[in-house]
């Protein structure tokens, strides 16, 4: 009688399925027609069978994707059943055209399953354009996972021929160097970086017309000023003649993260002519670092825009160094310099800092957006013809050279991020001569006796 026992249905209103994948990534280099196939297992683990009332896909007929359930191709199928301890599975293909200049970067979709009223769901992920991949493949306890993407003694170029997508961390070793050509488009899944190692290289040789970009790897509209999309760009201690030149570099958590943490500070990081913007955390995040940075503007950070801390040695011109964050309370300055580190016990462990700043600005929508935070060491720091919104008391000649205090900077568009010099700006021909560089951010030859404050001259429209 046993054998003959007619199998029960499961109507357990909190049952679910098991999936061989929660999310499927066709990761397949398209150079033609692309197309790709995946198998998605759907398992039943209970001891009575489960009737799925629903599968289908979310974007119905609009989708780039379609699936197959148990040999019958379909968009969406009602009362699938799956025997106790059983499975099912679900061949899902997509199909994409990447020389299509129409077709979006990322093709997402997702299999929507209803069983018993219980809603899951396994997301879909396509790339619409030929890209280079990097996928993460080495997994350590208390790191990220990452990729060595030039190993060590060895110099690899990553080009503008195709946009390389990151998934995790892309390593570059000790002694090793990476070059970053003009118009490289560099796009990081969630929680992904770029990770300069001890030793390590980093090149960024973008152009005016053909910046680097550096951006999250969603690319609907929605997510086009959105950070916190990714993590940062890690350059570690001993790193070595690190250079960014022409590059965008948005929408994630840290823009540049750097820490020597050595007492030779005979390496530096060059950034020039670069815009980093909309981050979670911070813009640029320095510890004992050596920084030269010149027509930088770093906006839009729900913590700092810049913080130089544990000391260091720094040097920027005509920077544009501001923060109107409006999406959360924000109560630290655009631009923060400490010279010392507390340790859990507060305990100060202090470090030397030497700091300059020439013909920038430091502004943003709180009074004070400049603070200087020493404990102890030697703190060095002048600011010479610069723009600051601050309530400080900036009589010191020794640190305050011909300090504008809250000026009208008069800002072409602060709701779009566009930090030009308006007509009323009251920092026209406030710089001071003979301070490199000679042109602006948009390549534009600056008044030679009297520039304009910040990344960009001041220029008269007819």
């Amino acid at each position: 009688m046993s054998a003959c026992r007619k199998e029960d249905t499961l109507y357990q209103g909190s049952a679910s399925l098991n999936f061989s994948e929660d999310k499927i990534l066709f990761d397949t280099l398209f150079t033609t027609i692309g197309s790709s196939t995946y198998i998605l297992k759907v398992s039943n683990p209970y001891d009575d069978k489960l009737n799925i009332e629903r599968i289908a896909l979310a974007r119905g007929s609009q989708s780039n994707f379609r699936m197959n359930v148990d040999g019958v191709s379909g968009i969406t199928f009602n009362n699938v059943e799956i025997p106790a301890h059983d499975s099912i599975y679900i061949f899902v293909e997509v199909t994409i055209d990447p020389t299509a200049t129409s077709t979006p970067y990322l093709i997402t979709d997702s299999i929507l399953f209803t069983t018993n009223g219980n809603l899951q769901d396994v997301d879909l992920i396509a790339y619409g354009r030929d890209a280079y991949f990097i996928i993460a493949d080495r997994h350590i306890q208390g790191l990220p996972p990452f990729k060595i993407v030039a190993g060590e003694h060895t110099d690899t170029t990553w080009t503008s021929q195709k946009p390389i997508v990151i998934y995790g961390y892309a390593v570059v070793d000790s002694t090793a160097t990476l070059r970053i050509e003009a118009g490289t488009e560099i796009y990081f899944h969630s929680a992904g970086g770029l990770w300069i190692y001890k030793g390590g290289c980093l090149k960024v040789t973008g152009t005016k017309d053909n910046p680097v970009i550096f951006d999250g790897d969603r690319p609907e509209d929605y997510f086009d000023d959105m950070p916190g999309q990714w993590d940062r760009i890690w350059i570690n201690e001993g790193s070595v003649d690190n250079e960014i030149n022409y590059a965008v570099i948005k929408n994630g958590f840290i823009g540049i993260q750097a820490e020597f943490l050595q007492e030779d500070m005979g390496n530096k990081i060059k950034i020039s002519n670069t815009i980093i913007k909309n981050m979670s955390g911070v813009g640029i995040f320095a510890r004992f670092s050596k920084i030269d940075a010149e027509n930088l503007v770093v906006n839009n950070c729900q913590q700092y825009s810049v913080a130089l801390t544990m000391g260091g040695n720094y040097e920027f011109r005509h920077s544009t160094l501001v923060n109107y964050w409006s999406e959360s309370v924000r109560k630290t300055p655009a631009l923060y310099l400490n010279n010392y580190y507390m340790d859990g016990n507060n305990t100060i462990y202090p470090f030397d800092l030497y700091a300059r700043f020439y013909n920038s600005i430091v502004y943003g929508n709180m009074e004070d957006e400049l603070v200087i935070d020493h404990a102890g060491g030697l703190a060095d720091v002048k600011f010479e013809n610069i723009l600051a919104r601050t309530t400080q008391n900036t009589s010191n000649s020794s640190i305050w050279v011909n300090t504008y205090k809250n000026l009208n900077p008069d800002f072409v568009s602060i709701d779009d991020q566009d930090f030009h010099l308006g007509p009323n700006s009251e920092v026209k021909e406030k710089g001071k001569a003979g301070i490199a560089p000679t042109t602006d951010l948009d390549g534009i030859l600056r008044n030679v006796s009297t520039p304009s404050l910040g990344a960009y001259e001041f220029v008269v429209t007819p």
